[in-house]
């Protein structure tokens, strides 16, 4: 593949620390790389040297002839007196974009439900985002660099996003850098993830799934000290092969070696365990919505609905932004009242909230960690293991410094990790979770759904995370026009749902939009799947014939005259020979996984 953008020997340091040393990397026609680690390792530090906004102290930054390459980085660079029409299309005559499907198709996926001709300035900070964006998009660019794309956008703005990376370049064109905390985007679009950590940049292939496989590996076979953190990755590995319906296309010649390594791994959670516990905590009788509805004014918010809370469940909430999600949060936890209907409580309900706006912290800012957590009880019992306070806060990625560490001081994702465990220390039996995952990385998420696993109560999430949705809950419920309902299908029956909402109401917000609806391309035909399918049974028995085959080979080797070389010579060449018809098959395998879907 032809080189396109990277860097030599790059060296980046400030006055209290190194960030990297000596790194080599390099970007290629088709490459479609996630960056992952913990925050404040060096992620977007590395977009910006690669982006030459920042300057390394040494080493430099390698780019073929011409390369365009487009950011989208934290920073908020629009006209704030510009229109959203100029900010997107700039000068470009209305025929000329509304005549092109990719710039219609980007209208529609981020910006129609805005005003067309408002001025950027009237925005909130996640619409501007979204106008940014989708500037970015509408131009070409060779490769493009996105540093958390993700937020701010709901569930069906990810699937639209991962939807047009995909499809934006063909399969050995363009390149793709992104950071993002949304495991499920960089599963649908990364072909190689990179780890920023300890000043090195360590590449895997594959998405969030196959990274989490090979850093498992990679922690047995240097057999690595950190047990607590292993064992964490192998439980996630384990909810990725047992847990996660849409992870069942991965390719199967993996699911060998998952199996060998989570052999030992009980299931995430149990959920009778939880829920028998749960019952003695809470009752039989949590909270019910009986024909519950709430207007404000004239406008009718939720349309009458029942939904029984039962002890133990884990529910997830999903809704487009507006249609209702935090009105309802509002009824269960008693800070709104219904205008029809009425919420009943069980006498034994103690619930809490982890919100986006960091309420628990506001009157404890100038005392310190240790403090704070010395006001709580001494133990905590977490899978059968009686743990202290500082014991669980270094569960969620704490090191003892931090215990000194004045609660102002801390940074986003760790305020989030210690309003979470301030609310688990006050034991309630019902929680809500509103967006948790904002400024946490994956390995804290990772570490968050860890420590949720055994908490025995009641679970409400609210998430635009779909990996985090489909990790925590184990059943989801949506609002479609007011009213509530229950989408056993998860995530994509409540896309599929929104996306036939859209097709039969045939109009958008704005006039400039809504001549942007999106085309989609005829699927595969029926016969087309079949065959398919067909093919990939036979390629699944080849692969498993040829790995027989080269198994035997190890076996001849090992008991073979060590000294002759010629004869190992003539077993090696062998060897890499059906390797390579794996490889093929392997390749063939994931290009009909696509058909099938």
């Amino acid at each position: 593949m032809a080189h396109l953008l990277g860097g030599e020997a790059l060296h980046l340091e400030y006055p209290t620390h190194v960030v990297f040393d000596s790194v080599t990397i390099g970007i290629s026609d088709g490459d479609r790389i996630g960056l992952v680690g913990r925050n404040g390792e060096g992620k977007s530090s590395l977009l910006g040297m690669l982006s030459d906004k920042i300057e390394p102290n040494s080493g430099r930054v390698t780019k073929r002839n011409g390369l365009r390459v487009g950011v989208l980085d934290q920073s908020d660079t629009l006209d704030s007196n510009a229109t959203i029409h100029y900010s997107v299309v700039g000068d470009m005559a209305d025929h000329e974009w509304a005549g092109e499907a990719r710039i219609r198709d980007i209208i529609s996926g981020l910006v129609a439900d805005l005003d067309w001709e408002a001025t950027v300035g009237t925005l909130s900070g996640g619409q501007r985002r979204r106008v940014a964006l989708a500037a970015l998009l509408v131009q070409d660019w060779d490769v493009i660099i996105l540093d958390e794309p993700t937020n701010h956008l709901d569930v069906e703005g990810i699937s639209w996003l991962a939807e047009h990376i995909n499809n934006r370049w063909s399969k050995n064109a363009g390149g793709l850098m992104v950071v993002t905390h949304d495991r499920w985007f960089l599963d649908a679009v990364c072909t190689t993830t990179w780890e920023v950590h300890d000043r090195i940049v360590e590449p895997f292939e594959g998405g969030y799934a196959a990274y989490v496989l090979q850093r498992v590996e990679r922690d047995r076979i240097a057999a690595v000290t950190e047990s607590k953190r292993q064992n964490m990755m192998k439980k996630e590995l384990a909810w990725l092969r047992r847990g996660a319906p849409a992870r069942t296309s991965k390719p199967k010649f993996r699911i060998e070696a998952a199996n060998q390594l989570i052999a030992d791994v009980p299931p995430v959670r149990n959920p009778l365990e939880l829920q028998k516990m749960a019952t003695s905590r809470l009752g039989k009788d949590v909270i019910d919505l009986l024909d519950t509805e709430v207007s404000f004014g004239d406008k009718q918010i939720l349309k009458p609905f029942t939904w029984r809370i039962g002890p133990g469940e884990r529910s997830g909430l999903l809704g487009a932004n507006g249609a209702g999600k935090s009105t309802l949060l509002g009824l269960i936890a008693g800070t709104v009242e219904p205008t029809g209907g009425r919420v009943k409580r069980g006498q034994t309900v103690k619930l809490a909230v982890l919100d986006q706006q960091f309420r628990e912290l506001e009157h404890i800012g100038e005392d310190k960690v240790r403090e704070v957590l010395g006001r709580f009880r001494t133990t905590f019992n977490v899978d059968g293991k009686d743990l202290t306070p500082a014991q669980l806060l270094e569960r969620l990625g704490f090191s003892s410094a931090h215990l000194s560490t004045k609660v102002n001081e801390l940074s986003g994702g760790q305020r989030r990790r210690l309003q979470l465990l301030m609310i688990l220390m006050n034991e309630p039996n019902v929680m809500i979770l509103d967006e948790p995952t904002n400024d946490v990385d994956t390995d804290m998420l990772a570490a968050l759904e860890d420590l949720l696993d055994s908490w025995p109560g009641t679970l409400i999430v609210v998430s635009h995370d779909r990996y985090l949705l489909e990790r925590v809950t184990d059943q989801q419920y949506a609002i479609l026009d007011g009213k509530f309902r229950h989408v056993p299908g998860g995530v994509d029956e409540y896309l599929q749902l929104r996306s036939s909402q859209a097709s039969n109401s045939g109009s958008n917000p704005s006039n400039a939009a809504s001549q942007a609806t999106p085309q989609k391309a005829s699927g595969p035909s029926g016969a087309e799947i079949r065959a398919a399918q067909k093919e990939m049974n036979a390629n699944e028995r080849k692969v498993g014939q040829l790995n027989d085959k080269i198994a035997k080979i190890h076996e001849k080797m090992a008991a073979h005259d060590q000294s002759d070389y010629e004869g190992l010579g003539k077993f090696t060449a062998e060897m890499n020979e059906l390797q390579e018809q794996v490889d093929q098959l392997e390749e063939r395998w994931l290009e009909l996984s696509e058909i099938i879907g």
